[in-house]
């Protein structure tokens, strides 16, 4: 099996072999702490906008800096090895910071990724983007489906909430 989890500088070596070979590179970030329907549709989604789907991952501690002390469900090992279960995803490189915008700078994908619910927003990914010439773009997002909502469903069903 081809490794996909992959280190920023072996990522940055794989980008520009990419780039010499003519592909377009898209890039998605996110926690995808409970893989559901929607993130898989996501993925799909971005992954048909290019040749190569890159997934920026968010560590533990970058998700418990954007969503508390509670987050992440399943550490960013175990998100990284289910991920890299989908054929859609050819690499996946995990970031501690609270955004991917330094690895976006570094790879520069061609073709950046985030859900619908962003475009009325000012993404913190969108200057860099912007400034090296590439594009983002907005896939729609499954309707009632987050981590968020499994988690509250869980706890609904356990008594919990």
């Amino acid at each position: 099996m081809k490794k996909k989890i992959v280190e920023l500088h072996e990522l940055i070596d794989i980008r520009e072999k990419l780039k010499n070979e003519g592909k377009t590179v898209v890039a998605a970030g996110g926690c995808f702490d409970i893989l559901h329907a929607g993130h898989v549709m996501y993925l799909e989604e971005a992954a048909a906008m290019g040749d190569v789907l890159i997934v920026l991952l968010n560590s533990d501690t970058s998700i418990k800096s954007n969503k508390g002390d509670a987050r992440p469900i399943n550490s960013q090992i175990n998100r990284a090895i289910v991920l890299s279960g989908l054929e859609c995803v050819k690499y996946i490189v995990i970031f501690e910071e609270k955004t991917p915008c330094e690895i976006i700078g570094k790879i520069k994908p061609d073709v950046f990724v985030k859900g619908e619910e962003y475009r009325k927003v000012l993404i913190p990914e969108s200057e860099i983007v912007n400034k090296y010439g590439g594009q983002i773009k907005y896939v729609n997002m499954l309707d009632n489906c987050s981590t968020t909502n499994v988690i509250h469903q869980i706890l609904k069903e356990m008594g919990n909430e």
